[in-house]
């Protein structure tokens, strides 16, 4: 991808001193392929967002307290992007305690999206986890990492094997309303999507 990266700079040089390369410039980025789509995440969010607008469905309340608008939730957007889940969700993050979250892994399996979670298997008991309830739910397979003395504390997922989400934020409430944290959602960078894909396949065989 570097060496990629080189080539489109210095061709764009060359068609910046010549109009006359304008050409052999749109043949190098055949050649490099596709730029990665990408775009960045921020929190913490003003507030949670409405159950009603989750749904899609207009809020009755007269003065509600909650989050309507996506483009003002970062929640909201990063539950679009799970949202988004056609074939697979592989999930490998230190902790799951935000409701809305879980209930995105939840409803993936509804719609017959392959499941897969691995989490700390001490946080997976702690106050508030959902981690429980996501091991109770049809579709859903879930694996720990069994190691008292170290924590799984990785904090990414993977959509439909071509969407990289990854970052700081623990999926927690917490993280959602106070703390300072950042996602990352990357699509369209197979060689960095594909290092991600082979670090989940072996966690998910080591922990079986």
């Amino acid at each position: 991808l570097a060496k990629e990266r080189g080539v489109v700079c210095l061709q764009a040089r060359r068609w910046r001193r010549a109009p006359a390369s304008r050409a052999a410039m749109g043949a190098c980025l055949s050649i490099a392929g596709p730029l990665p789509q990408q775009r960045a995440l921020f929190f913490p969010d003003r507030a949670m967002p409405c159950r009603q607008a989750l749904k899609g469905q207009p809020c009755r309340r007269k003065h509600c307290t909650y989050e309507h608008d996506a483009s003002r939730s970062s929640l909201m957007q990063l539950l679009a992007v799970i949202g988004d889940a056609t074939t697979t969700l592989d999930v490998c993050v230190f902790t799951i305690t935000c409701n809305e979250l879980a209930d995105a892994i939840i409803a993936a399996a509804k719609r017959k999206v392959r499941v897969r979670v691995i989490t700390d298997d001490i946080q997976a008991t702690s106050q508030g986890s959902d981690v429980s309830e996501l091991a109770r739910t049809p579709g859903v397979t879930l694996r720990t990492d069994h190691q008292k003395e170290a924590h799984m504390h990785h904090k990414f997922a993977l959509v439909d094997g071509t969407t990289l989400v990854n970052g700081s934020f623990n999926w927690t409430r917490a993280a959602v309303l106070t703390n300072y944290e950042n996602v990352a959602i990357t699509s369209g960078a197979p060689g960095l999507i594909g290092e991600y894909t082979r670090e989940f396949e072996r966690l998910w065989r080591a922990f079986a």
